[in-house]
């Protein structure tokens, strides 16, 4: 049994016998119950903090639950029992785990096939492949087509413009789907190809997509639709589930055609959000091999929550086979159920192996202290580190935790852009105008340690290139962080960023 339960259990056992005794004999007094729930509870905290202590996590996040246990015990009580829980390697994902990576190395196997290509790359480069492999079990491509697709209307305009193509199969996963237009439009085209015989699931986040209405769900179910959430939560304080969510974004098309990038499937993408007005993102559409991959990681997806398996030879061999182009193609998953925490690991290696340059865009800059530190000495050996985030927030505790690094980041050389033309949602890295990563991890501590990620790692493709001019665009499109201003923030500021950053390992 865990020993968060048997805390609950222990608690609830003296509480029940204090209460039937006072009922019972009436010999207790308010102040000495009042007294007896006091130290029991500070015994339940003082019992988490130990159990806290053994789990040998980062020490940074052993301090943060300790201080926040004993600065706020009822809320630090309540905050542990649904984001505190250190089952990561425990049962809740373990069977994913096994069952993924053999599922993964029987169909890809150790796939050297690309040894003479990978020889032609750059050391980091072949370096970072090497690793990826490795952590991930999937093969980079170099017969995948990539196109890099900016903002919300080209990327939905070719996202449908596939779906009405589709013959046999759609596979679709997302974190956040709302019941508005352009849900609406996906929810309509997906039941008109339904109509015609295509098999379509549909696999959404249970807390990303809580708000969508259960007559979207119905609508598409009675027309035949596969509609499956990923880890329901029905009674979020007992239940920790709610902090391991699925942050993917992935669709596939009868195995030729698949998706991947930052954006959701709401009006806000388009900019119709009055509170972000334009919405800056970026999507990457691929071809050929690289989609097999993709397909494997929702098909393992759609059994941990179904059980079914569908890894069958009418999903996994695209019926059209492209010619090997210029550039490199690896999609990495990346989740509470690795081994190694892949995406963060993989960032840390474009970091370290970078000679000229790293250009970073993040909604969301919460940084581990590996990670922080990496970029710190790049900009102090003279790379050129940029870091592009948005000027306006939509999480107030995640803006102000980022800003928090601003400081030592801009002393160290970092030069930092708060993007204004609108919300800047992209998830990017760039490194030596040849190496790229595109996909749904933020450069955050939930993406590195507690979110379902994938992302798209691309090597000297013209996708990369595309993906640097808009990246100088939107420097262009940005203000400029300097220190001498920074340092003069309000002080209430300074304040609310240190109370974040305090923060940081829990967000």
């Amino acid at each position: 049994m865990k020993n968060t339960v048997r805390v609950l259990l222990f608690t609830a056992l003296i509480g029940v016998s204090i209460y039937l005794l006072q009922n019972v004999t009436g010999s207790i007094s308010s102040e000495w119950l009042l007294t007896a729930v006091t130290v029991l509870f500070t015994f339940s905290i003082i019992f988490i903090g130990f159990v806290i202590f053994l789990e040998n996590r980062k020490p940074s996040q052993t301090i943060t639950w300790l201080v926040v246990l004993g600065s706020f015990p009822l809320i630090g009580f309540l905050f542990y029992l649904v984001f505190g829980r250190n089952v990561r390697k425990r049962k809740l994902f373990d069977r994913k785990a096994l069952v993924d990576e053999k599922i993964m190395f029987e169909i890809e196997g150790n796939h050297r096939s690309y040894e003479d290509k990978i020889d032609l790359m750059g050391d980091h480069q072949q370096m970072l492949f090497n690793l990826a492999h490795r952590l991930g079990h999937t093969p980079i491509s170099f017969a995948t087509r990539s196109k890099t697709l900016t903002n919300g209307k080209e990327t939905f305009d070719h996202i449908f413009s596939e779906i009405e193509k589709a013959e046999h199969h759609v596979h679709l996963e997302y974190y956040i789907v709302r019941h508005d237009e352009v849900g609406c439009k996906l929810k309509d085209l997906l039941i008109k190809k339904a109509k015609q015989g295509v098999e379509v699931r549909f696999l959404y986040d249970s807390v990303g997509s809580w708000k969508l209405s259960k007559s979207y769900i119905k609508e598409m179910q009675e027309a035949g639709i596969d509609v499956v959430s990923f880890l329901p939560v029905k009674m979020p304080f007992l239940n920790n589930k709610v902090n391991f969510r699925n942050h993917r974004k992935i669709v596939v098309i009868d195995g030729t055609a698949g998706f991947v990038g930052g954006l959701n499937v709401g009006d806000e993408y388009l900019g119709k959000d009055a509170y972000f007005g334009f919405w800056r993102d970026t999507h990457l559409m691929v071809r050929g091999e690289a989609v097999r991959t993709l397909q494997m990681i929702f098909l393992q997806d759609w059994y941990y929550m179904t059980g079914e398996n569908l890894v069958k030879k009418e999903y996994m061999t695209p019926t059209v086979q492209l010619e090997e182009h210029e550039g490199g193609v690896q999609i990495i998953a990346g989740g509470p159920d690795n081994k190694w925490e892949v995406i963060k690991n993989l960032f840390f290696s474009m970091i370290t192996s970078a000679k000229d340059s790293i250009w970073i865009a993040s909604p969301y800059f919460v940084p581990d202290e590996d990670i922080l530190s990496a970029l710190k000495v790049a900009a102090l050996s003279g790379v050129d580190v940029r870091l592009l985030v948005p000027r306006r927030p939509d999480k107030k505790i995640v803006f102000y935790a980022s800003r928090s690094y601003f400081l030592e980041l801009l002393e160290a050389g970092v030069k930092i852009y708060e993007y204004k033309e609108g919300f800047m949602h992209s998830k990017i890295v760039i490194v030596d105008y040849e190496l790229a990563s595109i996909g749904t991890a933020n450069m955050d501590m939930r993406s590195f340690h507690l979110n379902f990620e994938v992302n798209a790692f691309l090597y000297r493709t013209r996708s990369t290139q595309k993906l640097v001019n808009d990246y100088e665009k939107d420097i262009l499109d940005s203000h400029e962080i300097i220190l001498d201003e920074f340092e003069k923030r309000p002080f209430r500021q300074k304040l609310f960023e240190s109370m974040s950053r305090l923060l940081s390992p829990l967000l």
